[in-house]
């Protein structure tokens, strides 16, 4: 496993890194995403795995039960995660889960295991939405939470349209994977941040995902001199922004939430004028669902106010909402209890993740997480140590042999 898990992790690690930051750039359909795919596909082949495609760049390699060994319809197990990453992120958000997944296939082999159940190995296309700007795009249409039809109106930063970001690299669009056979999913990924660094303890179990959300606050101006105009006789957005950007900070510490502005467009973007527009995005996540609609009304309603104050607009879009998500609580006990060393803790998680996704479609999932030194994720400093990835492994592998032999959950 040791030997499997190392040399495939390091067929990763120099794709889509950048030479500058160390930071990886694998954004859905260009050349890092697409050739980490592909790399996918040669390693399930060699596995002798069945890979089924769809035409949005969703992937599952199965494993079969042998002839005559029965498999009921609706009862596959299925494991992995993504392989596309934020702008400048970490080498392990996603990655780390579907190599994983296929190091546990081989564990499990190597034990002579046999499965009573269909055991699939996924690859979600734009779980991270860096491209298109919709999280776990990939996830949402196989399980049916948006249509083609919505999804082929998305476009990127460039106006590139994701039917013809798909055309590019080979892909038909339109057609979706079908989770009708899966029974159940669960999903290893690196802790995003720092509670079992806390606990001491290279595993945990996610509880839940907190409610989350994008959204777009356009802020209109007017365009004018940075050295004639007046500082009264300004309609200046970026005041309105700063000021926005002020007031989601304050409300998400007196929530005990998160607000984010981490993008922001400018109009014209020069050093000697004042901006006619400003387009930024909001980031948000609470416990609850009725404390992030509060959370994100609360940053609107001072973004307003102050609008009116400066003499510009403004106009808030929900772009990507996800509601609260609790795992399967029986899926995670037996998890969580699934090693000789006591209880793995149990956490909730404040990260959207593809196993939210097919959670809330009905399909009983769980999370594994495995242990961040460094407690930074979406960044360069992300981390994971050999010897904790290798427990996630065993772990995973432990919980793929009892599901995909029809044991108790």
């Amino acid at each position: 496993m040791t030997d499997d898990f190392e040399r495939m992790w390091a067929d990763l690690t120099p794709i889509g890194r950048s030479a500058a930051s160390g930071g990886y750039f694998r954004q859905p359909f260009l050349g890092a995403e697409t050739e980490l795919r592909a790399w996918f596909v040669e390693q399930a082949v060699a596995r002798g795995l069945d890979v089924e495609a769809d035409g949005v760049g969703n992937v599952v390699a199965w494993w079969d039960p042998p002839v005559g060994v029965g498999s009921e319809a609706g009862t596959a197990v299925l494991t992995g995660s993504h392989l596309d990453s934020v702008l400048d992120g970490g080498a392990y958000d996603g990655p780390l889960g579907v190599v994983s997944a296929l190091a546990a296939v081989d564990l499990l082999r190597s034990r002579g295991f046999v499965p009573g159940r269909r055991i699939g190995v996924s690859v979600f296309a734009e779980e991270e939405g860096s491209r298109f700007g919709l999280a776990c795009l990939g996830s949402r249409l196989a399980a049916g939470a948006l249509s083609w039809g919505d999804a082929r109106e998305l476009r990127d930063r460039s106006g590139v349209a994701l039917p013809d970001a798909l055309s590019a690299v080979g892909l038909a669009g339109e057609s979706v994977l079908s989770l009708a056979d899966v029974g159940t999913f669960v999903e290893l990924h690196v802790e995003q941040g720092r509670d079992l660094v806390d606990r001491g303890a290279p595993v945990g179990i996610a509880s839940g995902i907190w409610p989350h959300g994008r959204w777009r606050f356009d802020f209109a101006g007017e365009a004018n001199h940075a050295g004639t105009t007046r500082m009264e006789d300004r309609a200046d957005p970026m005041l309105t922004y700063a000021m926005t950007a002020l007031a989601a900070n304050k409300q998400a510490r007196l929530a005990g939430a998160r607000a984010t502005f981490g993008r922001v467009e400018v109009t014209p973007n020069g050093t000697n004028a004042v901006p006619s527009r400003v387009v930024a995005w909001l980031d948000a996540r609470c416990s609850s669902d009725e404390a992030l609609a509060g959370l994100v009304e609360a940053v609107s309603r001072q973004g307003l106010d102050r609008a009116g104050r400066d003499g510009t607009s403004l106009e808030v879009t929900a772009e990507s909402v996800s509601s609260s998500v609790v795992f399967d609580a029986g899926l995670a006990a037996s998890l969580a209890a699934d090693h000789e060393g006591g209880d793995w803790p149990v956490l909730p998680t404040q990260a959207g993740h593809d196993a939210g996704i097919l959670s809330a479609a009905g399909i009983p999932s769980a999370m594994l997480f495995v242990r961040n030194p460094t407690g930074v994720s979406h960044s360069p400093a992300e981390s994971a140590q050999m010897s904790d990835c290798l427990v996630g492994v065993s772990a995973l592998a432990d919980t793929l042999e009892r599901l995909a032999q029809g044991g108790a959950r």
